[in-house]
């Protein structure tokens, strides 16, 4: 087997795209040719998995090299959702409505559009089945699932988000509770958090951050506001020159900044947020929060299948 990967990257999307092809020649994505489908709706030459904004990128752009007819999305849902801009609606700048739209809406004009569910992967026959027992077979795969959510990984969600004052901006379910978390807040603990685990988007919970602290200062909160970041993390940002760029920013806005702090488990109950240092394993600290906790962050660490 050859495989081709490819990683897709984008300033507000994360994609993980991966391409399979057998044999023992090799292809160059610029020498897909446009070709007729060996068996109508069971045979494609680029078959995409997964309509989120990643898949419907990446159909767009094979429809493009090799012909809509040769191309074909399995996507279950019937809805979609821009999740880039939840970041927006979890300070209030965005309504939740405006990230969705009809997934039919969205498919590339000629694509096929496969409502159904991936429940298993064959490379080795270059062929994939779906849940309803239906073989479809291709050329070129392109893998754009996205990840899962665990929120499991943490104690005490994701039952916690019940409480009023805990939300994330990861989830349809739960971005909106952040916005009515910033609407109520009085005074206390504002506590943003970054897990241990690959994310959607790597600045959405320092983005959030900094959006509520300008709402903040907006309403006249800031000053009853103690605004805290927790990251796993070693650093703000990987580069550089933007970490130094939003140091500047931490510091002008009096944000407070705690590194390599993993979030391990949520009190809802108490108001409390447990963290533990990743540089002393099994350490832990216990924060207090007398208003709210707000999570930003999200657990996820495998591909989902649709």
């Amino acid at each position: 087997m050859t495989p081709l990967a490819a990683v897709v990257p984008g300033p507000r999307v994360r994609l993980f795209a991966c391409f399979l092809r057998l044999g023992c020649q090799q292809a160059k994505p610029l020498q897909l040719h446009t070709g007729a489908s060996l068996a109508a709706k069971n045979h494609y030459e680029v078959l995409v998995l997964g309509g989120g904004s990643g898949g419907i990128t990446m159909a767009a752009r094979m429809k493009r090299k090799v012909g809509a007819e040769n191309v074909a999305i399995i996507e279950p849902s019937e809805r979609h959702f821009y999740q880039p801009i939840w970041t927006l609606v979890g300070a209030g700048a965005k309504p939740l409505a405006s990230s969705g739209h009809p997934t039919a809406s969205v498919i590339p004009s000629g694509v096929e559009w496969i409502k159904a569910r991936v429940v298993d992967l064959n490379p080795d026959k270059n062929c994939i089945h779906t849940d309803n027992d239906k073989e479809i077979s291709y050329k070129y795969l392109i893998i754009a699932l996205g990840i899962q959510l665990d929120y499991e990984k943490i104690k005490g969600l994701p039952e916690g988000f019940a409480h009023p004052k805990i939300g994330s901006n990861y989830s349809v379910k739960t971005v909106e509770k952040t916005w009515k978390a910033l609407q109520d807040f009085k005074e206390g603990n504002a506590i943003f958090t970054f897990p241990n685990t690959p994310v959607k988007c790597a600045g959405a919970p320092q983005k959030i951050m900094y959006l509520s602290e300008a709402y903040f200062r907006k309403t006249g909160k800031q000053s009853k506001a103690n605004i805290i970041f927790n990251t796993s993390l070693g650093a703000i940002f990987g580069v550089k020159k933007y970490a130094e760029a939003l140091q500047e920013i931490i510091r002008e806005r009096n944000l407070t900044v705690n590194y390599k702090q993993n979030l391990i488990e949520v009190r809802a109950d108490k108001q409390e947020a447990v963290f533990e240092n990743l540089d002393k394993p099994g350490e832990t600290q216990v924060i207090s929060v007398s208003v709210e906790v707000k999570l930003s962050a999200e657990q996820c660490h495998r591909c989902r299948r649709r």
